[in-house]
């Protein structure tokens, strides 16, 4: 049987919690353990499902692995003995892709199935191919898996001509052992490419860019072990500050880095949350009923699709009318007949969401259809009159650690049902 979570709404959320490592940040960084035959000693890892499936994977290709009790893990992939990923392991997490490059760039050969799809629509995986080809890579497709070989990849300039962000962690991996220097056109931003860079530097690559849309990688002939901390979970945060707004609260997060959700911070703010921040805490407090936002998702700097649907249930119990636009994936509004479930009133038109905002929600059972979907019904959860059950939260366990105890430390109400 699968876990259901319960959520007696009505409690206001005050204290102090601490953020997670980013799961976001920690999966490219633990397949950066690839490309050396040293240890990479990461620390502030995330406990959670899907870096779960990213340590069997490598494990699985031959690295040795230890955890320690805390936050902490150890990798070394002195010997590469399987040199794939197979599709039991990469259906479950389309992030497995991320051990192409480095298996590439560091043995000359990978074989990594396919990723499945994910509920929330396509997320093509050809940038990823066409650029390891332009660094000499020779690459077919057979029996749903991707083969690669290079004696060694060579530097290149590369232009994505969509943002892709795995794609662009992928390439940078690649290139940092390659022959000569690659240019990285078109590259996403996003903090996590930052962060893997910065392990990458640590490591001993030659990066500079990262954080721009240009990114220059020099190649080297070879990386070495190093210690690395991964950042705050951003999505992580950013959810626990609507919970706060939604419900009238008053929190500081801890061990966050609020310098990574400038476009998130502005919406609260316009929601009228008081919000402060120091280097590495951030701070909410919320005396009113919010007043409705209007959002764009978009590529980082600007708003995250990944706070969209939380937002949508900020929405749903606003003053006014929001409207969401969603523009990064096309069915990402699965969450929608779920919370009209809870009573929220949101009319759907192609890729914009219109929400009329109500006094009140109703408690309902729903039932989670993606990582981000289920975390806005967690929080329509904490405002709906009586006990809301969300069934098939195996969804939040990939990406949020911890989530029932750190909510009830606030004051929340919400309780596993094993």
């Amino acid at each position: 049987m699968m876990d259901k979570l319960a959520i007696t709404g009505g409690n206001r959320l005050s204290g102090s919690v601490r953020m997670s490592g980013g799961k976001n940040a920690a999966l490219p960084i633990l397949c950066a353990s690839l490309l050396t035959a040293d240890t990479l000693h990461l620390t502030n890892l995330p406990r959670l499902n899907d870096i779960s499936t990213t340590l069997t994977l490598l494990g699985h290709v031959g690295v040795r692995i230890s955890l320690d009790e805390q936050d902490s893990v150890s990798l070394s992939a002195a010997c590469l003995d399987r040199l794939e990923a197979p599709y039991d392991l990469v259906k479950t997490m389309r992030a497995s892709i991320l051990v192409l490059g480095p298996l590439l760039a560091r043995a000359g050969e990978a074989r990594v199935s396919l990723p499945g799809g994910c509920a929330i629509g396509s997320r093509p995986v050809d940038l990823h191919i066409k650029g390891l080809q332009a660094m000499g890579a020779e690459i077919t497709i057979e029996h749903g898996y991707i083969l690669a070989r290079a004696t060694r990849l060579q530097g290149a300039r590369i232009f994505m001509d969509t943002v892709t962000v795995t794609g662009t962690e992928n390439l940078m991996m690649a290139a940092a052992l390659a022959d000569g220097t690659t240019i990285l056109e078109n590259a996403a931003r996003e903090p996590e490419i930052v962060d893997l860079a910065e392990c990458l530097i640590a490591m001993g690559a030659d990066i500079q860019g990262h954080g721009s849309d240009t990114i220059i990688i020099r190649g080297r002939e070879k990386l070495h072990g190093a210690e690395y901390r991964i950042m705050p979970d951003r999505i992580e945060s950013g959810t626990y500050l609507v919970a706060a707004a939604m419900t009238g609260g008053d929190i500081t997060l801890t061990d966050a880095r609020p310098d990574t959700l400038d476009a998130v911070i502005e919406k609260l703010r316009e929601a009228g949350a008081k919000i402060s921040c120091t280097s590495d805490s951030i701070s909410l407090s919320m005396t009113r009923r919010p007043a409705s936002v209007n959002l764009r998702t978009a590529p980082y700097p600007a708003f995250p699709t990944d706070m969209q649907a939380q937002f949508m249930a900020l929405n749903s119990i606003a003053l006014g009318v929001g409207k969401v636009t969603e523009t990064i994936f096309e069915n990402r509004f699965m969450h929608v007949q779920e919370l009209q479930r809870l009573g929220a009133r949101i009319e759907i038109d192609g890729n914009m969401a219109i929400v009329y905002g109500q006094e009140s929600l109703q408690a309902a059972t729903v039932m989670a259809t993606d990582l981000r979907a289920s975390a806005s019904l967690v929080l329509a959860g904490l405002v709906a009159d009586g006990e809301t059950v969300i069934d098939r939260i195996y969804h939040l366990d990939r990406g949020y650690e911890r989530l029932e105890e750190k909510f009830n430390q606030l004051g929340a109400k919400v309780r596993r049902i094993r």
